[in-house]
């Protein structure tokens, strides 16, 4: 009976550890400065009191949360020698690992509906897109991810893992998991790709569906600045759910057999890099944004 996990390090030349300590900790330092930033200047403004910004003050939460459960055992496995996780923390990162990310796929396919009642319907979109709605979306979004990650929790470790309990990943992964289950873990991996079908696939096709009622409607638009006003409103959002669907699909929807090296790549953009330029595309693509972080800062700068 396994009691405690080793997770594999980022690496184990000395000289390497200190850079990837560094890299780690300025990456998590700047998700934390720039979701706190974007939620900060969301609630203190009072032109950004919308249902756009609403989600995306969720979507900057997420981000947060999802590189804390993440990072931290990262930068602490990397400057130490002590890489175990007890079986309980192993099955916590797991969960909120899960829960957060799916999360995140329904927030984004939430935003993209948002996105197009406010172009396809502009005139209904105050009707529509009310409190009580936007409050359902979120609500729906959090409670669905963390209850569908339960399942997947409980399945995983209710496993046998005889064959070890050194795990070939920098955080408690499914995939990783399973490679050491000495059991046949075939109703675990269709649970996955059942699970990612109902909640990322079908995030994503929603999404996809949204854009191309967006694109339409956009192209229909007669005046050129008529239509880039259109678009500027989307493209930030299009950015951002391109650059996560595809790592995740990749993560997930790929052959088991493909390698571990692979796996961490791949997971470090998600976990990582994505929940660090996340507010950094939208606040550069958006000018509401940036206004009222100069507003904020020239605030600060007269007090």
């Amino acid at each position: 009976m396994v009691r405690t996990f080793i997770l594999q390090g980022l690496s184990n030349a000395p000289e390497l550890r200190l850079l990837y300590f560094l890299l780690f900790f300025l990456m998590y330092t700047a998700t934390l400065f720039g979701n706190l930033l974007l939620i900060i200047v969301v609630r203190l403004n009072s032109r950004l009191q919308t249902p756009m910004y609403f989600f995306l003050s969720n979507l900057a939460f997420i981000d947060i949360c999802f590189s804390t459960t993440i990072v931290p055992k990262i930068l602490a496995n990397t400057i130490s020698h002590d890489q175990v996780i007890s079986f309980l923390g192993c099955a916590t990162q797991m969960y909120f690992h899960l829960a957060l990310g799916a999360t995140e796929c329904l927030i984004l396919a939430v935003m993209a509906y948002d996105r197009y009642i406010a172009v396809c319907k502009p005139l209904q979109y105050n009707a529509i897109v009310d409190k009580k709605l936007c409050l359902s979306m979120a609500s729906g979004s959090w409670t669905v991810s963390f209850l569908n990650s339960v399942i997947h929790a409980v399945f995983t470790f209710q496993l046998p893992y005889c064959k070890s309990n050194h795990v070939n990943h920098f955080f408690c992964e499914m995939p990783p998991l399973f490679r050491l289950s000495c059991a046949d873990t075939w109703f675990n991996e269709i649970a996955v790709y059942i699970s990612g079908g109902l909640i990322a696939l079908c995030s994503f096709l929603l999404t996809l569906l949204s854009y191309v009622h967006i694109i339409s409607a956009i192209l229909n638009i007669h005046c050129s600045k008529g239509r880039q006003k259109a678009f500027s409103t989307c493209s930030s959002h299009l950015v951002a759910v391109s650059l996560y669907y595809g790592t995740i699909m990749f993560m997930y929807f790929r052959p088991s057999a493909s390698s571990a090296e692979q796996d961490r790549v791949v997971t470090i953009l998600y976990t990582v890099v994505t929940p660090m330029v996340n507010p950094i595309i939208y606040s550069v693509r958006n000018k509401d944004i940036k206004e009222a972080i100069r507003k904020e800062v020239n605030n600060e700068a007269q007090l």
